[in-house]
């Protein structure tokens, strides 16, 4: 289980504190994020001002994607109205909280697509919020640092060029670490209401980009995935 030792995080706000007390966690206690904080520190290319525009759209993105990922019911949510939250990919149609859930939420409402089946390396209408979970953590030990590259606008319609990287130093999908760092760009846009809840989310990404990067490892053996990909220790990182 993530680890709640550290009482604070320098880039994500609602995550600890007299707030968060009766806050339902995925895994049941606050995650962590020292190991992808330092990911992010050792690895961004722009450091922002503090108190900059791209700074708290930086920081708003972080708690926005810690609450979607690790936060159960939707009235813990701080950082969006539950109410009016809707999120679309590369233009689909928006949907709300409950109909993201049903998708799978998690890593699975960022890798939806229409390829026909058989040609799905990684296939969101087979997983889970925990069994890609398990996916994603066991690649990205580290985890998945976020950058924001460019602001173009600000509050109430925000419009940003973002990257994510990580090292897959574990194996995905029967395919074998390479230690190399696999990275993903793409735009967003965030509508925010009068109280700076984001109200709208859209992203526009390249799942191949993220994907192509987990396949180029060696082919494992059924036996070896499956071993590496149900190690209790990995199981609980993120």
């Amino acid at each position: 289980m993530a680890t709640s030792g550290v009482r604070e995080d320098k880039y994500r706000t609602f995550l600890y504190g007299e707030g968060e007390k009766n806050t339902k966690w995925r895994y049941g206690s606050p995650p962590n994020y020292d190991d992808v904080n330092k990911l992010f520190e050792e690895g961004r290319t722009k450091v922002w001002p503090s108190g900059s525009l791209e700074e708290k759209v930086q920081n708003l993105v972080k708690t926005w994607e810690m609450e979607m990922f690790h936060k159960t019911c939707f009235d813990d949510y701080k950082s969006v109205d539950p109410k009016n939250y809707t999120f679309s990919l590369n233009g689909r149609k928006p949907v709300t909280l409950e109909e993201k859930r049903k998708l799978g939420g998690g890593y699975n409402t960022f890798l939806q697509t229409t390829l026909p089946e058989k040609f799905r390396a990684y296939n969101p209408a087979e997983e889970t919020v925990d069994s890609s979970h398990v996916a994603f953590t066991t690649a990205f030990p580290r985890g998945l640092a976020l950058e924001v590259l460019q602001v173009y606008s600000g509050p109430p319609v925000i419009v940003y060029k973002f990257r994510h990287w990580g090292y897959m130093e574990g194996p995905f999908k029967g395919h074998a670490a390479t230690g190399e760092i696999v990275e993903l760009y793409g735009m967003s846009i965030f509508e925010v209401d009068e109280h700076m809840k984001v109200v709208k989310v859209e992203f526009f990404i390249d799942r191949g980009e993220l994907l192509g990067g987990l396949m180029k490892g060696a082919t494992l053996d059924g036996s070896t995935a499956e071993a590496a990909s149900t190690c209790p220790f990995l199981r609980g990182t993120g």
